[in-house]
């Protein structure tokens, strides 16, 4: 994706400072940026705009206003870089942990902008690929146990050998054409409530 076809959200409560990172990002081809405060329901307003990238820019956080620029890189699963004046050991991780992509003391300068919400966006689609490697691994780990478990029912039950409760399991769900976990679920449920 090219510069200009991102969407890019400046979050800062000094519209002064604002317009030095717009200035920044339009001079860097990013076109389509748009600023808001750090007033109001944020969390509603940048799901409603549904930005690229989001760049918070906050002069001297307090706790406060960190914990809300924490709480939306929770929820709006974008690229984020924060820009911060000051800041301590424990905010950066706090930061980190939140999934800030980039945290930056004390470098807002137009010409370091660019290569800051690039490495955002990069450390972003890292991460995500990983979270989605690991959503994907407990999903198929969940779905062995649960054919694991009606696997050994159905060898207990109707004293199956390994080979043909799976085969069965496999057989059915082709029959059915429903995935082997939905077949294994039914099973086990069945077995539940024959009890």
């Amino acid at each position: 994706m090219r510069e200009a076809d991102f969407s890019i959200l400046v979050i800062d409560e000094n519209p002064d400072r604002a317009a030095v990172v717009e200035r920044g990002l339009v001079e860097a081809g990013y076109v389509r940026v748009s600023l808001i405060g750090t007033s109001g329901n944020m969390v509603g307003r940048i799901q409603a705009m549904a930005p690229d990238v989001i760049i918070i820019d906050l002069e001297n956080p307090d706790r406060d206003t960190l914990e809300q620029m924490f709480h939306v890189s929770r929820i709006v699963r974008r690229p984020i870089a924060m820009f911060v004046d000051q800041s301590g050991g424990a905010m950066v991780r706090e930061a980190v942990e939140a999934g800030v992509s980039a945290y930056v003391v004390d470098g807002l300068r137009q010409e370091r902008i660019k290569p800051i919400v690039e490495m955002a966006i990069s450390r972003f689609a890292a991460f995500d690929t990983l979270r989605r490697e690991r959503d994907d691994a407990h999903a198929r780990l969940a779905d062995r146990k649960v054919i694991d478990r009606a696997k050994g029912l159905l060898m207990k039950r109707k004293g199956l050998a390994e080979e043909d409760a799976y085969a069965l399991l496999r057989r059915t769900a082709m029959q059915q054409n429903r995935k082997l976990v939905d077949i294994a679920q039914s099973v086990i449920t069945a077995f539940e409530m024959d009890i």
